[in-house]
């Protein structure tokens, strides 16, 4: 110990120094562990992520099966609920554009909707298959073509929820079957001093809880965000949907029309 570590250990109260010189003590002798390894030529012992499974036990299969099913629905759900896929601004802003302006009649509007095949073109065509209909009509028609286009943005969501409630299920089985080759092992040996044999189980109880857990936060966290993504769209194709309402409805041509009427006079 130096000197200006010596005199600040003696500042310092009898509890608190005896647990620095412990620590310091402990630290030391790591060091001198880790010196002594390199120094021999051997390598300090680590872990690969094989390693870990297998030390996990049987458990850690299906864990590991529900994070490469997720990691690939959350890409294919990051593609396929982008805001250009599903709601595309060039199409829908010339679509309504040219439907104000009336250029379009139902043919030509049928047509672009086709083309363009986006969720919310759907929609549009199925407002546009009641052009000159009731308000009534419309809305119902946009309502029911929204429901089918609803279910399929929110497609593979429930899978997320699936991992999200049953990885953390299948750790805590792993927990109880670790726990358990643990105490057998305690019961049917001398297990005096045979630390390896509490060791075992003990390790495989905690990776697989580990395991459960790492792998249903990020599902848990990918489906609240994708839920919150389809409800975004869904109300978004809802307002262009009243937008399209009110200028192919009889009801709004008719008012549109007694409107034009009552300035004229």
């Amino acid at each position: 110990m130096t000197p200006r570590a010596r005199r600040l250990y003696q500042l310092l109260p009898s509890g608190i120094a005896f647990a620095v010189m412990s620590w310091a003590a402990q630290a030391s002798a790591q060091e001198s562990i880790a010196e002594q390894a390199i120094g021999d030529g051997s390598a300090i012992p680590t872990k690969n992520l094989l390693n870990v499974m297998y030390e996990g036990g049987p458990l850690m299969v299906p864990i590991a099966i529900c994070s490469f099913v997720l990691l690939i629905f959350v890409f294919e759900r990051f593609i396929s609920l982008r805001r250009g896929r599903v709601v595309p601004g060039p199409f829908v802003k010339r679509f309504l554009e040219q439907l104000k302006e009336g250029q379009l009649d139902r043919e030509k509007a049928l047509l672009l909707c086709d083309e363009n095949r986006s969720p919310v073109a759907v929609v549009f065509a199925a407002a546009v298959k009641k052009w000159g209909r009731p308000s009534v009509e419309v809305e119902q028609a946009i309502l029911d073509t929204g429901e089918r286009v609803t279910n399929h943005l929110r497609k593979h969501l429930r899978l997320f929820n699936a991992i999200a409630q049953a990885s953390p299920l299948l750790g805590s089985l792993g927990t109880v079957m670790g726990m358990i080759a643990a105490f057998n092992a305690i019961s049917s040996s001398n297990a005096m001093g045979q630390r390896e044999l509490l060791a075992g189980g003990i390790a495989q109880a905690l990776l697989t809880t580990a395991a459960g857990m790492a792998v249903a936060i990020p599902a848990l966290i990918a489906y609240v965000y994708f839920v919150g993504r389809v409800d975004q769209h869904v109300t978004e194709i809802d307002a262009l949907g009243q937008r399209i309402v009110e200028l192919i409805s009889t009801d709004t041509d008719s008012a549109a029309r007694s409107a034009k009427k009552a300035k004229a006079a």
